[in-house]
């Protein structure tokens, strides 16, 4: 017997089937007619893709600076699974994981290379706090909770260091695996282009649209050549849009230069979900809708694309076998305007809505899903 068996889903190629889900898995797919403990007819009005992943936010409730609660950028939102990108390093690894087991969300770690974290704004200003022996201990205790490492390369983290910040990350990457690397970047120094020489194939540039001067762009609009080769090298763009890391006309103009982000990501935390510009995942989503990409472009960058970035193995796909981490979502026609980074606007006529989430065979209502009453899980 299934779980669970959702009826006439619609998938972001608007072809309707059935997914039905047992012990916590996609058990199986299309036409399907067998007994099940709970069935829900969705009438092919509704969206379902893989759960969401989103690959850059800060959720450690204990941050003195980016802290957020998991459920709160995750589940409640519609996302599945959720990366940290950075707010602890192997000092308050521990700390972390465990809060993170109490979340309905599934909870991921990028390993600051500065032991102490993002307890400061300058975490890399003193290099004594890159510990590759910390960061090996740290890995070899979570395995299976750290994904990657990250590290902050603008000035008013690394301070008077330069470069020499990222030689450290790209050493400690090679010492453990060569795990994924995400690559914060914002005002120089140091150069954009020292910081694109040294990455490689995995490595993630995040922030990858800011609208600062140090930005993937040369002033006349091309992609800098050095970016350019980065990307034929395999060097990944996250969006990370953050309150300070997102411009519209930086987007527009890479994108229609071919030059697509492999994830959308937030960099969400407590103020800008509050606040804005960031609001959600969704509404970051619902963001590049309004450029240009189409539906499944962008439902990909926060599934598959996530998924194979990160190594989420089981993730990231509507397939047998794979975890059962659906969201269940609608594409509203309705006016939106839109807000970046640099307080510029967008105007849209459609915006993604979260309705629900299901996590490992069990299903969560969003608020927005809760008061439409359209299905119960």
């Amino acid at each position: 017997m299934f779980d669970l068996l959702l009826h006439r889903a619609r998938l972001v190629d608007d072809t309707v089937t059935d997914i039905a889900i047992a012990a916590g898995k996609i058990a199986a797919l299309g036409d399907i007619d067998g007994p099940a403990a709970k069935r829900v007819d969705l009438h092919g009005e509704h969206y379902v893709s893989a759960g969401w992943i989103d690959s850059h936010v800060h959720c450690y409730p204990n941050s003195p600076i980016y802290h957020d609660e998991p459920d709160s950028v995750g589940i409640q939102t519609g996302v599945t699974t959720v990366i940290d990108a950075g707010s602890t390093g192997a000092d308050d690894i521990d700390d972390f994981y465990a809060i993170t087991r109490k979340a309905s969300t599934d909870v991921y770690a990028l390993l600051n290379i500065s032991r102490v974290g993002l307890i400061a704004q300058n975490e890399l200003a003193n290099l004594n706090n890159i510990d590759a022996d910390a960061a090996r201990g740290a890995i070899k205790r979570h395995p299976n909770f750290i994904v990657g490492l990250k590290a902050r390369m603008s000035s008013s983290v690394v301070g008077d260091n330069g470069i020499t910040p990222l030689q450290r990350a790209k050493a400690i990457q090679q010492q453990n695996g060569d795990l994924p690397l995400m690559v914060h970047i914002g005002n120089n120094p140091p150069n954009l282009d020292e910081i694109a020489e040294l990455l490689t194939s995995g490595d993630i540039i995040t922030h990858c649209y800011n609208g600062k001067p140090n930005r993937i762009l040369t002033p006349t609009g091309e992609l800098r050549a050095s970016v350019t080769r980065a990307i034929a090298r395999g060097v990944r763009l996250d969006v990370g849009h953050g309150s300070a890391s997102f411009s519209f006309a930086v987007a527009q103009q890479a994108i229609a230069l071919g030059i697509l982000p492999q994830t959308i990501s937030s960099d969400i935390y407590c103020r800008n979900r509050i606040d804005g510009p960031v609001r959600s995942l969704a509404n970051v989503m619902s963001k590049f809708l309004a450029i240009g990409m189409s539906l499944p472009q962008v439902i990909a960058c926060v599934t598959d694309h996530a998924a194979d970035g990160l190594r989420l193995k089981h993730k990231g796909r509507l397939a047998v076998g794979f975890d059962a981490d659906l969201t269940i979502f609608d594409l509203k026609r309705q006016p939106v305007l839109f807000t970046d980074a640099e307080n510029e606007t967008l105007q849209a006529e459609q915006i993604l809505t979260p309705l629900a989430a299901i996590r490992a065979g069990k299903g969560y209502m969003t608020e927005q899903g809760s008061a439409e009453h359209a299905f119960d899980l």
